[in-house]
This record gives C-alpha cells, sequence and structure tokens, in this order.
C-alpha cells in the first residue's frame, strides 16, 4: 500500500467525526441567542424576541431573592397612557393556584376581588422584570398600568390611591408578589410613576378592587363587561395550573420574609361610587382561632386579624364621590403603625405592651374595638416615621419573639 493512501475504512471514520463536528455546531448555533436579556425599553426588541425569554426554566427562588432593580434612564410621560378598562375575563391559568407558597410562605388565592380593600405599603418593580414571563405567563410591561398582588384573582383589576397625594391609578393585576415583608402591592413602573410613589421607591396607598360586573362602573368600564368576551369568564372552579407552574416575576425585594395575606374577601362589598372607611372593612372581615403558646412565634390569647382589621375607626363611616374620579387626599399625612397582635384577653394585650414599652422601639398603644361582636384588643407600635423604620422595628419585634407585626397604614 502506498503511503498516504486512504483506505474505505479510515475513510469512513473521517466521515463520521465529521458528522458529529456539524451536529455539535448546529446544536450551539440553535441555542445560542435565546438566553440573552430583554430590551429595557419599551423599542430594541420585538415582542416575539422578548417573550422567548419566560423564566419557567429558572428556579423560581432565584428570581425572588435579594438583587437590586432599576428603572430606565428615560421617564415615561404617562399622562399619555391609557388605564385599563376593567372588563369580564376569564381566569388565568397559570398563577392561579391555590394554597401556593413561595420562600417558605403560604399563600390563598382570593376566590373573587369583589368587596377587597386594603391600605399598605406600595412598591414597584422596574428593568430587572421588564419583559420577563409574570405568574399568568403574560409578558411584563413596565411602561403599561398594571401590578402584581399576592392573593387576587389572575387577572383583576384595583384602583390605586396614594394616601400622601391623592393620587390615583386604575392597574390591572396579573403577577404575584410582592414577596417582601410589609409590601401589599408591586406596581409597574409606569404605575408608580402616575401616581407619586417613584422615585421615592414605596408609597402609603390603598388598594380598591374592581368588579367589573358592577352596575355602578363608569359608562367605559360597563360597556367593556357587557362585552361578548364576558361570555368567556368561567362559571365553575377555577382551574388549577400543573403542579409546578411559576408563581411570577414580581418583587424589587430587599428581605425574604413575609406574612400570611387575607384568606376570605368580603362578603358584603361596597359600591364602587363609596369610599369604604377601614372600620367597614374590619367589620366584614371574620375573626381566626386564637393561637395557644407562647415563644414559638404565637401568643396565648392572640387574634389574627388582617392588615385591613388593624386600622382604628376613623371618624364618620362612608362619603359618597363619582365614579371616574380621583380619590380625595387623606386629611393630614398617614402614618405608618405596626400591630403586634389582636387579643381577646386583656391580661395578655398589657403584657405584651409593657414588653414592647421596655424595648423602647416607639409609642405604644392598645386599642379596643369590636371584630365579629367579640371584642378585640390591638397592640400597636407607631405612629412610625417612615417605611425604612417600619421594616427595621419589624425584624427587633420579631427579634424579641414576638410575632412579626403587619403593617397598617392610618
Amino acid at each position: 500500500m502506498k503511503q498516504g493512501a486512504t483506505t474505505p475504512r479510515h475513510a469512513r471514520s473521517m466521515c463520521r467525526i465529521v458528522l458529529v463536528v456539524f451536529v455539535l455546531a448546529l446544536l450551539t448555533a440553535c441555542g445560542g441567542g435565546k438566553n440573552s436579556r430583554p430590551s429595557s425599553r419599551g423599542g430594541g426588541s420585538s415582542p416575539s424576541s422578548s417573550r422567548s425569554y419566560d423564566d419557567i426554566r429558572r428556579s423560581q427562588s432565584s428570581r425572588y431573592r435579594s438583587s437590586s432593580d432599576s428603572v430606565p434612564t428615560a421617564i415615561p410621560d404617562v399622562s399619555k397612557l391609557p388605564e385599563p378598562v376593567p372588563k369580564v375575563e376569564p381566569r388565568a391559568l397559570y398563577g392561579n393556584k391555590s394554597p401556593y407558597s413561595v420562600l417558605g410562605q403560604t399563600y390563598t388565592v382570593l376566590p373573587s376581588p369583589r368587596g377587597y380593600v386594603e391600605r399598605g405599603i406600595a412598591s414597584f418593580y422596574g428593568n430587572k422584570f421588564h419583559g420577563y414571563k409574570t405568574s399568568s405567563l403574560e409578558e411584563y410591561d413596565m411602561y403599561q398600568f398594571s401590578a402584581a398582588h399576592k392573593t387576587l384573582p389572575l387577572p383583576s383589576y384595583a384602583r390605586v390611591t396614594n394616601l400622601e397625594n391623592g393620587k390615583s391609578v386604575i392597574v390591572r393585576i396579573n403577577d404575584r408578589g410582592p414577596f417582601h415583608e410589609n409590601r401589599i402591592i408591586d406596581l409597574s413602573f409606569a404605575a408608580a410613576v402616575k401616581i407619586g410613589v417613584w422615585p421615592k421607591g414605596t408609597g402609603l396607598v390603598e388598594v380598591r378592587a374592581i368588579d367589573p360586573t358592577d352596575s355602578a362602573l363608569p359608562v367605559g368600564a360597563a360597556i367593556a363587561a357587557k362585552s361578548p368576551r364576558s361570555s368567556e369568564a368561567p362559571v365553575g372552579p377555577t382551574p388549577q395550573p400543573p403542579v409546578g407552574s411559576p408563581v411570577g416575576a414580581a418583587m424589587a425585594a430587599r428581605s425574604l420574609q413575609s406574612g400570611k395575606a387575607a384568606a376570605t374577601p368580603a362578603p358584603q362589598p361596597p359600591s364602587p361610587r363609596t369610599v369604604a372607611t377601614p372600620a367597614a372593612a374590619a367589620a366584614a372581615m371574620p375573626v381566626a382561632k386564637e393561637t395557644e403558646g407562647y415563644g414559638d412565634g404565637s401568643v396565648a390569647g392572640m387574634t389574627h386579624v388582617s392588615p385591613a382589621q388593624a386600622l382604628p375607626p376613623p371618624p364618620g363611616s362612608t362619603s359618597t364621590v363619582p365614579a371616574a374620579s380621583i380619590t380625595p387626599p387623606v386629611p393630614g399625612k398617614p402614618s405608618i403603625y405596626l400591630q403586634v397582635g389582636a387579643f381577646s384577653d386583656v391580661a395578655n394585650a398589657n403584657r405584651v405592651a409593657d414588653q414592647l414599652n421596655r424595648a423602647g422601639l416607639g409609642p405604644v398603644s392598645v386599642v379596643e374595638t369590636a371584630i365579629g361582636g367579640r371584642s378585640v384588643r390591638r397592640v400597636r407600635v407607631g405612629p412610625l416615621a417612615d417605611v425604612d423604620t417600619a421594616d427595621r422595628v419589624t425584624d427587633q419585634i420579631a427579634g424579641m419573639g414576638l410575632p412579626r407585626p403587619q403593617v397598617a397604614v392610618d
């Protein structure tokens, strides 16, 4: 055999090697480009490319871990953005699994948004999640008026009012979160700009769910509610997503702790034409069973109540306003309180109040009120200076062996 000659066997081996190299190169080319981060601006990437980047393949825990968020350099003119018109929609197939757990906390999705009103602290999320899939597998667009909520059904609509300036916006809730402790809603960047939560980062707000089937809605919303699409709304039980479905991409988080959200809506909804007071919201909520024990995060004789119940009854009950108007500002600056517990036993309430007084965390008060025909004594710390102070005092109270408190905005 001449030197350099190639036998058929050697030729076949070379062909196999070339084929393997070609296949590997093809797979690398197909996989490239899909892991790039979507553009942080409204333009710059086509809808199809940004929608292909969803977080189903990623660990949900990693999405909720503490990390920084950012906002675009150019602030949008939100005055030109239309607010979503509430309409009847079928429940999303994803994001409505109930109960669900995130970061060790379990949440129960409300069966209906009807009658939901709550005051608390709002945050917002921006570049970190722009273009990613939400819990309902819609694409998060920070330039639209949307929001994330822990327990309202997806999708839902709500009017969010900044209690410090009276500005409000209607948002469409299509995501889960925020799973930062002491926050009740995560606004899109546009919604935060609209009501003045940006650039501060947080704000004291009222979240009032909107029922699209209510005949008292403004004309535009009523038309949307009666549109043909309303016939698509399911009548039977809510469809449950497959096990392991994503719980969403909403949290500009600085903490991993979270309190349990309310599991039952108010049975008697207020009309959208009235501004329900915290006292009215509290009266509609059931009283939970008393807990037993002390030192394991629970306090003997304590009755757990929702953040809405944590507010003291203000003067008056309701006031009538035009349905489409902006909610007027709350007289004076709203204040932040931390409710440590609600006790049926006065001795237990006084004991916890004394413990808090000795710690010197701030003014401590014991407020007696009636919930569900029962006399309950709320132990609260406050008013507190700001949100950062509330976060710090929350950790201090938990460090004393007491339950982590709930935020109340009065």
